[in-house]
């Protein structure tokens, strides 16, 4: 697999830090997880305001070791009275989070744009 030097993209969309992987992170391996870990750990420490969305397009398949990185994503939004959600999970990613029950823990939108306007309504 081949990886970029910047695992994903950062981006502002109305107010909201949308971290959005790309097609080449469908498969989220021990590989390329360190530097996953810090880029989505950096851009949650950075958002202002603490509005948070992860965009799972792309990614076809994550396991346990990155699911601890969403917990600390999350840890740290919670922290600063934040919100953090997910959106475009494959079949087997929702599957994956509603198993674990996570899915009562982190709200889940069908897409990006959904998921920036639920966000934006909760901050006001």
């Amino acid at each position: 697999m081949t990886t970029s030097n910047q695992p994903a993209k950062i981006i502002q969309q109305e107010g909201v830090t949308v971290i959005a992987l790309g097609p080449e992170y469908e498969n989220l391996d021990e590989a390329i997880l360190d530097d996953l870990r810090k880029v989505i750990l950096d851009a949650v420490a950075s958002a202002d305001p603490p509005l948070v969305v992860l965009d799972l397009s792309h990614t076809k398949f994550f396991g346990s070791a990155f699911i601890e990185i969403l917990f600390r994503a999350w840890n740290r939004i919670e922290q600063q009275k934040g919100e953090f959600c997910l959106c475009g999970l494959t079949p087997y990613c929702a599957e994956v989070i509603d198993v674990t029950h996570l899915n009562r823990l982190w709200s889940i939108f069908d897409d990006r744009e959904a998921a920036v306007s639920a966000l934006k309504k909760r901050a006001n």
